[in-house]
Formats: structure tokens, C-alpha cells, sequence
């Protein structure tokens, strides 16, 4: 039997005050997320913000020619939509599943009542939008400078850091699509992981063996962002997490 995922699965939801928290319970509203589903594309509107609970979703950059990069990813640490209440409204990126689960969806005119309220909302998303935007301006670093197989590592940590346990749905292909790469390329990269003894990878499963040594296989990159984001989410950090 399915367990209904909790709004308190979520690190954010489950760092605000309790009175803010029943504010907002009545207008959360549980949505499935399944692989591959676009939450929204390049200009449109946001309606809604989104607290994953057990999925994740990557934030492409999509070029004219339809090729795309992850620019950055997105699980119960998080929140998709910050646009929304930054004041923008749209954005230029494309919200994509890249995890299937769960995640509360809110309506995005409630979300900003009480993020405009001036109290814990708008602290929280205004140090949760600082750490976004160095995982943005890090992978575009990373990018640019790091091999496939340094990405790669890089990739699978900030992804397993947003879900529970050692185990990622995740085909080669997609994984080749979120770092803009050929899908051969992470064929070779995931193979020397797996020789390793780092991850097993079978019908688009990922299991990490071996956390430690991914880590130090990491460029700095993955060590940037997480830092930042443990600094200014303490929420975040292992020993806080639900």
C-alpha cells in the first residue's frame, strides 16, 4: 500500500513556522509528477509554484535549434516557480520531470500573499533563490570547464542530495540531454563509474555504491553548491533532513 507523500517531505514547507504552514496547507493541492512531464516551457506564465517532495525537476535553457542544458535541478530541497514571486512572472527555462513522484502545487496568487506578508516566506525564498542561482552559475562554470566524466559525478550527487536514498530512474539518454552532451559520451562515463565499483546501472536505474568515492571523483563544483546551499538552507544539511 502507497504512502501519500507528507508537504512536511519537502525542506522548505518543513522549515516554516507552523502558523504559516496552516496558512498555506488548505490551498496545497498533491500532484503527480511523472518522468518526462513539462511543467512549464520558455515564456509562458507561471500559475503555480511547485514543492517536490519525491521527484525532481530540471531547469533546461532550450536553444533554437532544440537542443537544450540542465541549468540547474530541483528536488525536496526546493521549489519550482521562483520567477513567480521574484516578479517576473515567466521565465526563459523549461521545467522538465527528470524523477517521477510527487510533488504540492499552490496556486501562484496565494503564494505570493504570503510571501508579500514580509515573515518567514520571504526570507526563506530569498536565501533558497541565492542558493538556486549559484547551482545555476556553478554548472555553467562546470560546463564550460570540466570533463563529461566530472559533470556526470557532479550530476548524480546533486541529484541523489534531492531525493531519499542511493537509487536514481534515469535513462542515459536523458542524462546525456540535461548536460547537453552525447549520449555516448555518458555511456562511457557512467562505464568507467560502474568498472569502479561507484554506481551499478541496469534498465535505467542508477544505484550509487560507493558515495565517497563519487564525491572525490566530483569537481569542486558539486563541493560549491552544497556548501552554499547548507549555509544558507540549514534545512538542507543531512542532519536536519525528514
Amino acid at each position: 500500500m502507497s504512502v501519500t507523500p507528507s508537504p512536511q517531505q519537502n525542506h522548505l514547507l518543513a522549515t516554516l513556522p507552523r502558523e504559516v504552514v496552516e496558512r498555506l496547507l488548505p490551498h496545497l493541492e498533491l500532484v503527480d509528477m511523472p518522468l518526462g512531464m513539462v511543467l512549464y516551457e520558455s515564456g509562458d506564465t507561471l500559475r503555480h509554484v511547485y514543492f517536490p517532495t519525491d521527484s525532481i525537476v530540471s531547469l533546461l535553457y532550450v536553444m533554437e535549434s532544440g537542443a537544450s542544458a540542465e541549468i540547474s535541478v530541483v528536488g525536496n530541497d526546493g521549489v519550482i516557480g521562483v520567477a513567480l514571486f521574484m516578479g517576473g512572472e515567466s521565465t526563459t527555462s523549461r521545467a522538465i520531470v527528470q524523477s517521477a513522484g510527487s510533488a504540492y502545487r499552490v496556486l501562484g496568487k496565494r503564494f505570493k500573499e504570503e510571501f508579500n506578508r514580509h515573515g518567514e516566506m520571504l526570507h526563506l525564498m530569498l536565501r533558497y533563490s541565492q542558493a538556486l542561482i549559484t547551482q545555476m552559475a556553478q554548472t555553467a562554470v562546470c560546463n564550460r570547464h570540466h570533463s563529461i566524466d566530472q559533470q556526470l559525478c557532479r550530476w548524480l550527487l546533486l541529484s541523489l542530495d534531492r531525493l531519499s536514498g542511493s537509487q536514481l530512474a534515469m535513462t542515459q539518454e536523458l542524462i546525456a540531454n540535461m548536460l547537453g552532451v552525447r549520449r555516448e559520451g555518458v555511456t562511457e562515463a557512467a562505464g568507467k563509474l560502474h568498472r569502479l565499483g561507484v554506481i551499478d546501472y541496469s534498465r535505467g536505474l542508477i544505484t550509487v555504491r560507493d558515495r565517497e568515492r563519487l564525491e572525490s571523483l566530483s569537481c569542486e563544483c558539486y563541493a560549491v553548491v552544497k556548501s552554499e546551499t547548507d549555509r544558507l538552507l540549514p534545512c538542507n544539511a543531512p542532519h536536519l533532513t525528514h
